[in-house]
């Protein structure tokens, strides 16, 4: 095959070797660093560019290319590996007493050594422990030649054929590689990743899975290579095993042999910190926005507190914290007990799945009708409480999961996230566990029960004439968002619904003080501060009360919308289906939701009494038509530093802009905070441009 130059002049191998390099970098911070300098577009032009370059110049195809990540021909069965250096696993510790015993072990052990002065405390490398795979990779002059899982410690599978097919992988390392370097880490998959694996099973009909790591782990075991390349595997480096051959710019520091290893490993290093920053300058992909340098207990306890607030916005699971002395003189000190280090333990989280038993499903009624089956469970400890209910979702998950009542299921809990059945433990099902069967009528008002055509969700048909969504509707339309009535709690509407003092959301503006008063854990000040509060609400912007109202499909964005196309309450009662579509971004489904409940009497009713209790809405704030966001949709997801989500839409309203709920292609910007979730992700799909505060202050042009 020629190798003369092409169309543009390059030399095919030239072009190649740039479409490789520019495709590795974008893998990196795609998989990696979640920052995404390209659209999927550009990225899926620069892979079909170098495939066809590939394609008419056969011979430039090396085993390392990103093109031959899509996985080889099916293996009959996995290979064994004897790793070099053992893959040892840690010591747990449960408890802060644990944690602090381990830091006095550490301590005493290097104050005779004398390598930690009498009052100075160790340093420790502290790092996210990964609920994944252990995997060790092992690179030959810079190439990755083999992969394999930690097995027994001594003898794990080759997976080598599949571990190639993970993105944020190097298949080769950067320059200054040494001769062998194995390095060890973790194989996982991020939840909303997981998610979205899950449904694909479920649609396709295949076997879906427990969790994300059952998820990676059967992901790395598949025989197929080509079906591990189609699962969203990620990677990150925490230690290293075989290290030898180093450039002789980085003289070696001697590590002393691990149990049942001959040959001492060559460091460029001294500390564990220092070492994975090294990985990392070799292209490997380090977890360094999580890990952490501490001293002593109290900064163990810390780190393991801190990591335990952010756990639940991660977006991926992990079970704990590992503890690791920092220096590797002193690790050489301390050695091995065993199977695990002594310098280094894994501090780990309280469960978040348990087994216990279901002992009956219930109902519940939502704001609009939405009946949900509710768990009662015998009570467990999960993620730090006792949990005794759990939610179900809906009659299709209860049949999908095959739950039964009386059966032992697991439970779930996520930081604060509502907990949820698992799935059952089939070999533990007793005879007599019976099928869920849907009520035919509500338990709090006897209205049927309905399942539209199409619709996952059985619903209750009483409407407000329901005190179960009466009470809903109450506490939505007091929120933040809608009328923000401060001071109007659950305690407080169910006590007014129950005893029947407020039947719509009209009847909140005729309560006294006097009479608020004698409610359970309600003093005169209270009740006089809420009537003040129901004052101050009596002049919303039209779009919060639209919003207020709890019209199904109808958020506040499209509420907003809304009012400020009518300008009235009045003309958005009286608009038609067709008008409503003229509304920008209202399809046919929140056209329709909104005409039939203006058309309903009762909706109507209400909204007149409103009026008679002097609710006036005020007309919605237009956007200035010649802003420099005019024409431009903006999501905000997270916390942002100084604005609240209310001051940012604002600011962007006044600026011409629209803020929407949710990423499509047709956002200009995601406002992305911390602890930003599924948005961010979907931005980053779609390549929609992502802006910090700070970003979206400049482009306002606010200090």
């Amino acid at each position: 095959m020629s190798q003369g130059k092409s169309a543009g002049g390059v030399a095919p191998a030239q072009e190649a070797a740039r479409l490789r390099e520019e495709i590795e970098h974008h893998n990196v911070l795609y998989y990696t660093q979640d920052a995404p300098e390209i659209s999927d577009a550009e990225y899926d032009a620069l892979m079909r560019a170098l495939q066809a370059l590939e394609a008419e110049h056969p011979e430039l195809i090396t085993p390392e290319s990103p093109t031959q990540r899509v996985g080889a021909a099916p293996v009959a069965a996995f290979g064994s590996v004897t790793h070099a250096v053992p893959m040892l696993s840690l010591g747990n510790a449960f408890d802060p007493e644990e944690a602090r015993a381990f830091d006095q072990r550490v301590s005493d052990t290097l104050r005779r050594a004398g390598l930690l002065g009498a009052e100075a405390q160790a340093a420790y490398f502290c790092e996210q422990k990964l609920d994944g795979l252990a995997i060790s990779l092992r690179y030959e002059k810079g190439v990755l030649v083999q992969a394999a899982t930690r097995g027994d410690g001594t003898t794990g599978e080759d997976v080598t054929s599949n571990i190639r097919t993970i993105k944020s992988i190097p298949l080769r390392l950067k320059d200054a590689a040494p001769r062998v370097l194995e390095v060890r880490g973790e194989v996982f998959m991020n939840r909303e990743d997981f998610e979205r694996l899950n449904a694909a099973q479920a649609e396709r009909g295949e076997k879906v899975f427990v969790n994300p790591r059952n998820a990676a782990a059967g992901s790395l075991r598949q025989l197929d290579p080509r079906i591990t390349a189609r699962r969203p595997l990620r990677f990150y480096a925490y230690s290293w095993g075989e290290v030898h051959g180093l450039p002789r710019s980085q003289p070696g520091l001697f590590d002393e042999p691990a149990p049942g290893v001959r040959e001492a490993s060559e460091l460029p290093r001294e500390t564990h910190g220092e070492m994975l920053a090294w990985l990392a300058a070799l292209g490997l992909p380090v977890n360094t926005r999580h890990n952490a340098l501490k001293s002593g207990a109290d900064g163990l306890l810390d780190y393991y507190a801190t990591v335990g607030e952010a756990r639940a916005g991660l977006g991926y699971d992990i079970d704990g914290v590992v503890y690791k002395l920092d220096s590797l003189p002193g690790q050489r000190v301390l050695g091995y007990v065993a199977r695990a280090p002594r310098f280094a333990v894994a501090h780990k989280f309280p469960a978040e799945e348990a087994t216990t038993r279901l002992l009956a499903i219930e109902v519940q009624v939502g704001r609009t009708g939405a009946i949900t089956p509710v768990a009662r469970l015998e009570p467990v400890f999960v993620g730090g409480v006792t949990v005794t209910n759990a939610t179900l979702h809906n009659e299709g998950e209860i049949e999908r999961k095959d739950v039964r009542i009386g059966d032992t299921v697991v439970v779930r809990r996520a930081g604060d996230v509502i907990p949820e059945v698992v799935g059952p433990v089939l070999d533990k099902r007793p005879a007599d566990a019976t099928q869920f069967v849907m009520a035919t009528h509500c338990p709090v008002c006897g209205s049927a029960i309905e399942r539209p055509e199409g619709e996952a969700v059985s619903r209750c048909t009483g409407g407000l004439f329901c005190a179960a969504q009466r009470k809903q509707s109450l506490l939505h339309a007091a929120g933040r968002k809608a009328l923000d009535i401060e001071g109007l709690g659950e305690k407080l509407v169910d006590q007014l619904v129950d005893s029947d003092r407020v039947k719509s959301l009209a009847d909140l503006f005729t309560l006294k003080a006097e009479e608020l008063a004698d409610f359970d854990r309600m003093g005169q000040k209270s009740a006089e501060n809420l009537v003040q509060a129901l004052d101050v609400a009596r002049k919303p912007s039209l779009g919060r009360l639209i919003f207020a109202l709890g019209i199904r499909h109808v958020g506040e964005t499209t509420a907003r919308d809304t009012a400020r196309h009518f300008g009235s309450i009045d003309a958005v009662m009286d608009a038609s289906e067709e008008a409503l579509l003229a509304v920008p971004d209202v399809g046919p489904v929140v056209a329709g939701s909104l005409h039939r409940f203006f058309q309903e009497e009762h909706n109507r009713e209400v909204v007149r009494q409103l009026k008679q209790q002097g609710v006036d809405p005020q007309p919605e704030a237009q956007a200035q038509g010649g802003g420099v966001l005019a024409g431009k949709t903006l999501v905000l997801t997270g916390t942002l530093p100084e604005w609240t989500r209310d001051d940012a839409t604002r600011h962007i309203l006044a600026a011409g802009g629209k803020v929407s709920g949710s990423v499509s292609k047709k956002t200009a910007y995601l406002v992305a905070g911390e602890e930003a979730g599924s948005k961010l992700a979907k931005a980053q799909e779609l390549g929609v441009a992502i802006l910090d505060e700070a970003g979206l202050k400049a482009l306002l042009g606010v200090a």
